[in-house]
C-alpha cells in the first residue's frame, strides 16, 4: 500500500505528513512499514464491511477511503500540524485513532435523507467520495469538502434551533423547503412587532391593534433585532447564520416592515378583502409570512 506523495505540500494530509518525516529523517523504514501495515489490514476491514476484499479494484477503493478519513482525522486531531500528526501515527494506535476521529466527523455531518441509505451507514456517499484520495494524488479537496458539509450541518442545526425556540409551533410540514434567511427574517419581524412572542401564523390579523412605532423603521434597529435572536443561539450555530445571510437581508426587512405598516393602514380604513388581496400581489408576496398567503421576497 503506497503512503507517501510525490511533494511534500500536495496530496491527502497523511501522504504529507509521512513525505515530510521521510525527507527530515524523522521517520524509519521500519516505522513507515508499521503504519503501512495497519493501513492495509484496515483497509482489508473497510473492504469487507462495505465492498468486497476479494475484487482488486474494490480493495484498491478501500484504500483510498482509508487514507481520505484517516487525513481528515489526522488533521483535526493534530490542528494540522505535521509534528504532532507524525506522534499521533508513531504511538501504539497508530492511524486507528485519526481514522476513527474521520469516521466520526464525517457521520456527524452527514444528511440523513429519509427513505435513502447510504451503502457507509451513517456517512453519507458522496461526502466520502470527496474525502477518499490516492496517496499520490496532486490536490485533496477533503478537508475543504468536510468543512463545508459541517457549515451545512451547523445551518440545518441552526434551522432547527430557530423553529424549535422561536416559534410556538414545534411541528413542521415535511414538504416546507425554506430557506434560514427565511426563518430567521420571520422570527426577527415577529418578535420586533409583537414583543418577543414566539412566532404564529397570525400577524395578519394581529396588525390592526399594534402600535407600530416609528424607530422600528430603521435598519440601525432591526439589525440589533436581528442580533438579539442570534445571542440566544450557540456561536456556531449564529455563526453559519451569519454566513448564510446576504447584504440585503435588513433592507428587506426594513421593507418588509414597510409593507406591513401599508397594509395595516389599508385595513383601518376597512378595506375590502379583494382589495387587501390586491395589494398583497401588488408587493410580490411569493410564499407563506406570517399568516399572509404568501411570503415577502427576500
Amino acid at each position: 500500500m503506497q503512503l507517501v506523495v510525490r511533494e511534500a505540500s500536495a496530496g491527502p494530509f497523511l501522504s504529507q505528513v509521512l513525505q515530510q518525516a521521510l525527507s527530515e529523517q524523522q521517520l524509519s523504514a521500519l516505522q513507515l512499514q508499521q503504519i503501512k501495515s495497519k493501513a492495509v489490514l484496515m483497509s482489508l476491514k473497510f473492504a469487507d464491511k462495505f465492498y468486497n476484499k476479494y475484487k482488486m479494484h474494490l480493495l484498491e477503493q478501500a484504500a483510498y477511503d482509508v487514507i481520505g478519513i484517516t487525513s481528515l482525522g489526522l488533521r483535526a486531531l493534530s490542528d494540522g500540524d505535521p509534528q504532532q500528526a507524525l506522534q499521533a501515527l508513531l504511538s501504539q494506535e497508530g492511524i486507528v485513532k485519526p481514522f476513527q476521529k474521520g469516521w466520526s466527523m464525517l457521520s456527524a455531518v452527514s444528511r440523513k435523507t429519509p427513505g435513502k441509505n447510504s451503502l457507509y451507514g451513517e456517512v453519507d456517499e458522496q461526502l466520502l467520495q470527496q474525502v477518499s484520495s490516492p496517496p499520490d494524488a496532486e490536490d485533496w479537496p477533503g478537508w475543504q469538502a468536510y468543512q463545508q458539509a459541517l457549515t451545512e450541518h451547523h445551518r440545518h442545526q441552526a434551522m432547527q434551533l430557530l423553529r424549535q425556540q422561536f416559534y410556538q409551533k414545534q411541528v413542521f410540514d415535511e414538504f416546507e423547503h425554506f430557506s434560514l434567511e427565511e426563518v430567521l427574517a420571520e422570527v426577527v419581524l415577529y418578535r420586533a412587532i409583537c414583543s418577543g412572542d414566539k412566532v404564529r401564523q397570525d400577524l395578519k390579523k394581529r396588525l390592526r391593534q399594534i402600535n407600530l412605532a416609528e424607530h422600528w423603521f430603521s435598519e440601525t434597529y432591526l439589525l440589533l433585532q436581528t442580533e438579539a435572536v442570534l445571542s440566544e443561539l450557540p456561536a456556531e450555530n449564529a455563526a453559519a447564520i451569519r454566513a448564510d445571510l446576504g447584504q440585503h437581508f435588513i433592507p428587506a426587512l426594513l421593507r418588509t416592515l414597510q409593507f406591513c405598516r401599508d397594509y395595516q393602514s389599508l385595513q383601518q380604513t376597512d378595506a375590502t378583502p379583494e382589495k387587501l388581496d390586491a395589494f398583497e400581489h401588488k408587493h410580490g408576496l411569493q410564499s407563506p409570512l406570517l399568516g399572509w398567503p404568501h411570503y415577502l421576497e427576500l
